[in-house]
């Protein structure tokens, strides 16, 4: 990933968190993130992440959005037309892979596997991050999204996950 001039830029998932409870986005953490939360040594380059999908979160994520000087990572993206600033356009229905200058930042509205958002929500872990309050997906809900992608990082996420299961530590 590029920032500003064509230079490498981390991501900063503190300061994509900070901008969305800022503006009131209700979200669930997914992907590479959620699996390090539940244990996984995983590395990962990127925020991935679904949302409340009602038109008032639409619009608090348009604005975090906005915040975050989001654009979609490729380069011709410009062309199609597409603004990920606009509501109706996050509530498309498509997932959007986004640079922002926080860095990486995948937006999911439809995922394989996925419960429905409320379902996700309940089951979600909740972690404090010094302040700043992070829904993640439930370990038994990332499974199955996993699995339902079957890529091959998925897959040993997946085998990282459950085999946090037979730590000697865990009860």
């Amino acid at each position: 990933m590029t920032g500003e001039r064509g230079r490498p830029q981390a991501t900063d998932p503190r300061r994509i968190f900070e901008t969305f409870e800022r503006h009131g986005v209700e979200y669930i953490v997914i992907g590479g993130i959620a699996a390090i939360a539940h244990g996984s040594t995983r590395n990962t380059r990127d925020v991935d992440f679904v949302a409340s999908t009602d038109r008032p979160n639409l619009e608090r994520l348009a604005a975090a959005l906005r915040d975050l000087d989001a654009r979609l990572s490729d380069t011709d993206a410009h062309l199609l037309g597409i603004d990920v600033h606009d509501p109706e356009t996050l509530g498309s229905g498509a997932n959007f892979t986004m640079e922002t200058d926080a860095g990486g930042l995948d937006f999911f509205n439809d995922v394989p596997g996925a419960a429905p958002y409320d379902q996700l929500r309940d089951r979600a872990l909740v972690i404090d991050l010094d302040g700043v309050t992070i829904r993640v997906a439930g370990r038994d809900d990332l499974i199955r999204m996993k699995q339902a992608s079957g890529r091959p990082q998925d897959l040993d996420d997946i085998a990282a996950l459950t085999a946090l299961d037979d730590r000697p530590d865990r009860n």
